[in-house]
């Protein structure tokens, strides 16, 4: 983040509600974005979040609530006149424009003149590593190149702010990665604030200084990756942010101290805030596997059945039986060939990876 102390946009409790919709769009939304910082808003379809981008845009107003921009109000500001760029997924290039027509033609309607908007056009091709199709149409370039060619017209005004409506949902996965780290880069070489929207967790945790994840309209947490993935706020974050088993346990009173039991085995460390049935979290590659007579040697132990296997190149996802419930551990490939269905297994975590929701 170039400038975490200045704050650059407010999301100030905002509502929508759509005509006929049976609840809200967004319910009390209420965020800041600081200077230079690439905030990412992740959550399923429908959570609301590409309504939370069309509203900083200007394409959409709230029913009640405000949006600042450096201090000021522009709620009611026309998308044209706000410091803002929006990158789409659709690209949204004109077909009879060469790539450096299609750049610098918002400098064009700006009333730039045409060497200034050429040399600028150039930089930001240069910028996206697209110096050298300057000449072609969009229809003689791959998926990845017109989403970068969309991403130098977005930047070629040098805005405040920078909107990425799920710019990498119809690229394959070796692109995505790939655009995934030019995001990164062009974003801390220009030192603008990214505001970026996706479903894609990965997308998320791996580019943002921040994420909000919504949820039926609602932030359901705020943090940096680090604090979503690993402290969770709700089943739903563990759950939907990265891949958890989420098991029920019974949180008992015993000599004096509370213990988190699973299916009759205490848990030792495991902190529970009150007494009664509660769930617990634990990441599938917090979870470890070893032979049935091994020592818990402090971890949480508990004593199963491997039920199958799920090969996924570089890892294992073993789900074993362990009495009334499975759990899932996600163990490295190599050295894993031992784990078959039928062999019995210890299941150990430690207390510090699993967080508990009571409900």
């Amino acid at each position: 983040m170039a400038n975490a102390s200045q704050t650059i946009l407010t999301v100030a409790g905002v509502d929508k509600t759509y005509p006929g919709a049976a609840r809200p769009a967004l319910d009390r939304i209420s965020f800041s974005v600081g200077a230079g910082e690439f905030f990412s808003i992740l959550g399923p379809s429908g959570s609301g979040k590409t309504t939370l981008l069309r509203m900083i845009a200007g394409f959409e107003r709230p029913d009640i609530g405000r949006i600042l921009m450096d201090g000021e109000d522009i709620t009611h500001v026309p998308p044209f006149r706000r410091d803002v760029r929006t990158v789409f997924q659709s690209y949204a290039l004109f077909p009879h424009m060469s790539v450096l027509e299609n750049v610098a033609y918002p400098l064009r309607m700006a009333g730039a003149r045409k060497a200034e908007r050429l040399a600028k056009a150039r930089e930001c091709l240069d910028l996206v590593s697209m110096g050298d199709f300057a000449a072609r149409l969009p229809h003689q370039l791959s998926g990845g190149q017109r989403q970068r060619i969309a991403l130098a017209r977005a930047i070629v005004c040098r805005p405040r702010i920078l909107l990425l409506d799920e710019p990498l949902g119809a690229l394959d996965l070796r692109l995505r990665q790939q655009m995934q780290h030019m995001l990164v880069s062009l974003q801390r070489e220009l030192g603008i604030a990214f505001v970026y929207v996706t479903h894609d967790q990965g997308e998320a945790l791996s580019m943002s200084d921040r994420v909000a994840v919504m949820s039926d309209g609602r932030i359901a947490q705020l943090g940096t990756p680090r604090e979503i993935y690993f402290d969770p706020s709700s089943e739903f974050v563990a759950q939907f942010v990265g891949r958890s088993n989420l098991l029920p346990i019974d949180c008992v009173t015993q000599g004096g101290a509370l213990t988190a039991l699973l299916d009759g085995q205490p848990l030792p460390g495991v902190v529970a805030p009150r007494s009664g049935p509660a769930r617990m979290a634990i990441r599938f590659e917090c979870v470890r596997l070893a032979a049935d007579d091994h020592p818990a040697d402090g971890a949480c132990s508990v004593p199963g059945t491997v039920e199958d296997v799920l090969f996924l190149g570089n890892a294992l996802e073993v789900n074993v039986r362990c009495g009334g419930l499975n759990i899932i551990a996600a163990v490295p490939a190599a050295g894993g060939e031992g784990y078959v269905p039928g062999r019995p297994v210890r299941v150990l975590f430690d207390a510090g990876n699993a967080t508990v929701f009571h409900g």
